[in-house]
């Protein structure tokens, strides 16, 4: 019997994306200089509410950016999620700073703020809040938090585009928001990051470093070392048509999560994604955490899954168990990553694709 894939998640392109990308090409400004370069950066900041979006090669290059940009150095900590892709560790220790790792909230699975005040000493100079899988963190009291202790604030916002906090979108709620645009996101520019900020002076700064630390006086002539982080115009032209169709990308984003609540709602032993008051989940990734799995049923259910034609991805592992950062183990973290799973979400998807999921998950499960 033929068993049609259904892939975990794949890129929603149409004729407007390709029209775009061709013009582009057409225009012969290709690398990193370019009309939609401009145009995807001020109609980004537009969107998020932000002065300023500054582009780049990837989000990992854009969280390093933004690293840098608030003066890290080697003896300082930044504060972080340990359940979260390992980008966000990685881009602190890319400055000498270390990662603190702290737990999550079970409901949300975001950082939990209650934690982030018990892992502040005298060398933390910043918070790293992440929009897990697409929710939206604590803005409010992580704010509060930084305020009282003088540390900034980064949203790692990679997986959570369109998000909101009472109708304010994540990326304008703190010193920096960074956003991946990788094939798998909400919305991509193949390979792509994007900065927001209302701070100037470290929008000014992550702009010098981006290209290389060049002078805007004096061409080739370099004060301090900067990076190659910037994005072509090419990608650029892909990631504005992305742009202009993301509301409706996001409301298939939670046509599809409700299909998936209809599906499993009568399942028990299944939690789904949660929405907090005053939130908007944009639903990155449909998540499903199953009661007292391990990881090892967990793996075993997402083998048998893909017999069935279905690709599903388990939770990230949490960053305390990673051998560069090895430290004491996070319950709730612990818990969520070993019992957690991603279910096939993409924008063509339909609903008898997702029924079919449905009942294959309950089955296996």
């Amino acid at each position: 019997m033929n068993i049609e894939f259904i892939p975990i998640s794949k890129p929603s392109i149409t004729d407007r994306e390709i029209a775009y990308i061709t013009d582009a090409a057409k225009s012969g400004w290709v690398s990193s200089l370019g009309e939609y370069i401009n145009k995807f950066e001020c109609n980004y900041a537009i969107y998020c509410g932000t002065k300023y979006a500054l582009t780049t090669s990837n989000g990992t290059t854009a969280l390093h950016l933004a690293l840098l940009s608030i003066g890290l150095n080697p003896n300082d900590e930044v504060i972080i999620p340990d359940l979260t892709f390992i980008a966000t560790a990685n881009a602190v220790s890319y400055t000498g700073a270390k990662c603190v790792q702290v737990d999550i909230d079970k409901n949300t699975l975001c950082i939990d703020p209650e934690k982030i005040k018990k892992a502040i000493t005298n060398k933390t100079k910043a918070i790293i809040a992440v929009h897990l899988y697409g929710h939206p963190a604590d803005m409010d009291e992580i704010n509060k938090i930084a305020k009282e202790f003088n540390l900034y604030v980064i949203e790692d916002a990679a997986e959570a585009h369109g998000a909101t906090i009472n109708n304010k979108k994540v990326g304008g709620l703190s010193d920096v928001g960074i956003f991946s645009l990788y094939g798998n996101k909400i919305i991509t520019s193949g390979e792509g990051g994007i900065i927001t900020t209302n701070n100037k002076k470290l929008y000014d700064k992550m702009k010098l470093l981006r290209d290389h630390a060049m002078s805007k006086k004096k061409r080739y002539w370099h004060t301090e070392i900067g990076y190659n982080y910037r994005m072509t115009n090419i990608q650029a032209a892909l990631g504005l048509a992305q742009l202009e169709r993301i509301d409706n990308i996001i409301l298939k984003k939670r046509m599809i999560f409700e299909w998936y609540c209809n599906g499993l709602k009568n399942d028990s032993r299944i939690k789904l994604n949660y929405e907090k008051k005053d939130c908007k989940n944009v639903y990155w990734m449909v998540c499903v955490e199953i009661n007292k799995y391990t990881y090892k049923r967990r793996n075993a259910l997402i083998k048998n899954l893909a017999l069935k034609g279905i690709e599903t991805r388990p939770f990230f592992y949490p960053i305390s168990d990673m051998p560069m950062y090895k430290s004491s183990k996070k319950v709730i973290s612990q818990r969520a990553s070993s019992h957690g799973i991603n279910l096939p979400s993409f924008f063509d998807i339909n609903e008898q694709q997702v029924k079919y999921v449905c009942d294959e998950l309950i089955k296996a499960i």
